[in-house]
């Protein structure tokens, strides 16, 4: 059986009359498919119930078992099968039955050759193509659930490969990582993977309020609970009852608070500030920090019992450091993003640059850049001078700063070469001018000058 058969198509053919069995074997077998053929209908139920058939042709009248019986269990046990009905003995009523049976087609005896080529072709041709529409929308059903996360690292896949199953339960999850990794996104795809993506999903900076305003906005407050209070208010968790809750920076939140928290934990209820009535809700909590929770516990800065809640489900986001597989796909999506109207490329020493720097605000540091040169530039292909400083000298940096080997390293030839190449830059930068130089260096200038003789730079 050879692949090109096997792509376009397997067809299973259900026909007790022999001639008509082979003729339509060798003819559908000479247009390039898998053909099986069933002697009877008892065979091609057996055949049904071993393999999954692209098509199935079947004759209407036969004994035993019908072809309407052939149709109803093909229905039953592989729904995308397309069935082609054909008999000799054909009525209005036994085709109309066959059609809402799901019958793809159903061809009268006798029939051309023709007639069977260009129904099976067009049947098959239509099966793939809504297999593709399905497998596109799936796709982006998928991005869509994801939220922006792009990625193409081994650490990533990982992470995301467990997504979906902690998304499908109701287990609090504690996401960590550095700053600007894309905690909050991956919040986001837990929530729109999960059974609770048709509620809210609310989310909150714990350290952008002060204790007494974040307490209002989480558990919402009584009119005349303090000054200002002028109406009732909703709180947080009772706009994301049947959904999820987003902490980021839970570590921000005081002691205070945390017990609190830790009732709606432990019985799913709270009182709004200044309500003496208990409120129940149904709500998944997703935490953040990019501190060490147990470190905070250890200093007493957080309380123990409220961690081992929270971090049911740890997921830890690798910082860009540790993943630069994703830097180019990153910055095309940055690129797409500030700039939709215009096709803008990345040259190749720009990228370069960008796969070389550590990036210590992760993608949101990476995010800020291209948006800035973006603003910067109209250059359809960004090139190395519209790079941000920061970037640019740490590639020169790095160009003087050898591996560690076994054998060693001459650790004041490095740093002479480092110095140097300051010296040299500071120079560029001030058009020749010394005393310009030496402030952009924060040096004397007998200093900066003294350091020019040491190198010989002139």
């Amino acid at each position: 059986m050879s692949m090109e058969k096997l792509n376009k198509g397997q067809i299973l053919i259900v026909e007790d009359e022999k001639s008509m069995r082979e003729v339509l074997k060798i003819l559908l077998a000479g247009e390039g498919y898998d053909v099986t053929a069933a002697a009877d209908s008892v065979d091609g139920m057996n055949l049904l119930n071993r393999d999954i058939f692209d098509m199935v042709i079947t004759d209407i009248k036969m004994p035993k078992i019908n072809g309407f019986e052939i149709l109803k269990k093909v229905r039953e046990i592989s729904p995308d099968t397309l069935v082609i009905m054909i008999t000799a003995f054909g009525t209005t009523e036994s085709a109309i039955e066959a059609m809402q049976l799901g019958a793809y087609d159903y061809i009268h005896k006798p029939f051309k050759i023709d007639e069977i080529r260009v129904v099976v072709k067009k049947a098959l041709e239509k099966r793939k193509l809504r297999e593709e529409v399905s497998i596109l929308r799936e796709k982006i059903k998928t991005t869509y659930e994801l939220g922006h996360i792009f990625w193409k690292s081994q650490k990533m896949q990982e992470l995301l490969n467990v997504m979906p199953r902690i998304a499908q339960s109701n287990s609090n999850v504690l996401v960590t990582g550095e700053s600007g990794t894309g905690k909050e996104l991956v919040a986001t795809g837990i929530h729109n993977l999960s059974l609770r993506k048709e509620k809210n999903l609310v989310a909150i900076n714990c350290a952008a309020f002060p204790e007494g305003l974040l307490e209002s906005e989480l558990f919402g407050h009584m009119r005349g609970a303090f000054t200002g209070a002028a109406y009732n208010k909703q709180g947080l968790f009772e706009i994301a009852d049947g959904g999820s809750i987003f902490l980021d920076e839970i570590c921000e939140m005081s002691i205070n608070l945390q017990a609190k928290l830790l009732r709606i934990l432990e019985n799913s209820t709270f009182r709004r500030v200044g309500g003496t009535t208990d409120i129940k809700v149904d709500v998944r909590i997703i935490s953040a920090t990019n501190k060490d929770l147990k470190d905070e516990v250890a200093s007493g800065r957080f309380r123990e019992d409220l961690y081992y809640r929270l971090n049911v489900v740890p997921l830890h986001i690798p910082p860009l450091r540790e993943r630069k597989e994703d830097i180019p796909l990153l910055v095309d999506h940055f690129l797409v993003k500030f700039s939709p109207l215009l096709k803008r490329l990345v040259a190749p020493e720009v990228m370069k640059l960008f796969m070389e720097y550590p990036w210590k605000g992760n993608v949101r540091e990476l995010e800020n850049v291209i948006e800035r040169i973006l603003l910067l530039t109209d250059r359809e292909e960004i090139a190395a001078e519209d790079v941000p400083q920061e970037i640019y000298k740490h590639s020169e940096d790095m160009k003087y700063i050898p591996d560690l080997t076994k054998e060693g390293a001459d650790l004041d030839c490095i740093i002479g070469n480092i110095e140097k190449n300051y010296l040299q830059n500071a120079l560029k930068m001030a058009n020749g001018n010394k005393t310009e130089a030496a402030k952009l260096l924060n040096l004397s200038f007998r200093s900066f000058r003294h350091r020019l003789y040491k190198y010989g730079i002139k």
